[in-house]
C-alpha cells in the first residue's frame, strides 16, 4: 500500500518546511494553437506534474481553504476558487449591481482584461509576503517558499523526444 510512504512524505515535508525535490519537476508538452507550425510562439506549453504533487497541492488546497474560510479571510466578492462562488454567481452580481446603478441614472462602463501568461508574472516575493498577511506564517511560509523554488522542467516533442532539465526562472 501506498498511502502510509505518501502520508509519511507529506507530514515530513510539512514539518520540516521542505518540499521534496522529485515532485518539482514538469514535463512540459507543446500544443499547437494556430498559424505557422514552424514557429514556437503559435505552442502553448502544457505543464504536467507528477501525481504525487498534484494530490499534495490538493492536499494544501483543501487546508488552506479551510483555515481561510474558518477565519472569513476571503472578500465578500471572491468567486474563483470557492464552494458555491461559481462564475454565474458573479455574473448575477455584475448584473444587479450594473441594474441598481442604471436605475440611479449613473453612468456604466465595462472594462475587461486578459492577461497573456497572467501566472508566469506573480513575483514570488509578494506572493510569500501576501500569504503571510493572510495568517500563512512559521514552517508553513517556509514551506511555501521552498516549493515555489528550485523548479525545473523538461520538454518532450512527439515520439520520444526529450530536451535536458532546465531550471524554471
Amino acid at each position: 500500500m501506498i498511502v502510509k510512504p505518501l502520508q509519511h512524505i507529506f507530514n515530513l515535508s510539512l514539518e520540516t518546511g521542505k518540499y521534496p525535490e522529485g515532485l518539482k519537476v514538469a514535463k512540459v508538452i507543446p500544443i499547437y494553437k494556430k498559424g505557422d507550425s514552424t514557429s514556437p510562439g503559435n505552442y502553448r506549453p502544457i505543464s504536467l506534474l507528477p501525481v504525487f504533487d498534484k494530490i499534495f497541492e490538493k492536499l494544501i488546497c483543501n487546508r488552506i481553504l479551510k483555515f481561510w474560510n474558518k477565519y472569513n479571510i476571503f472578500y465578500q466578492f471572491q468567486f474563483g476558487f470557492r464552494k458555491n462562488h461559481s462564475t454565474a454567481l458573479a455574473l448575477l452580481e455584475i448584473t444587479d449591481s450594473i441594474y441598481k446603478w442604471l436605475d440611479d441614472q449613473n453612468y456604466v462602463i465595462g472594462l475587461y482584461l486578459d492577461l497573456q501568461k497572467a501566472f508566469d508574472t506573480v513575483n514570488h516575493s509578494i506572493l510569500l509576503h501576501k500569504l503571510s498577511n493572510y495568517g500563512i506564517r512559521g514552517t508553513m511560509l517556509v514551506w511555501f517558499k521552498d516549493y515555489l523554488s528550485n523548479r525545473k522542467q523538461y520538454t518532450t516533442l512527439g515520439d520520444g523526444l526529450i530536451s535536458i532539465s532546465m531550471d524554471v526562472t
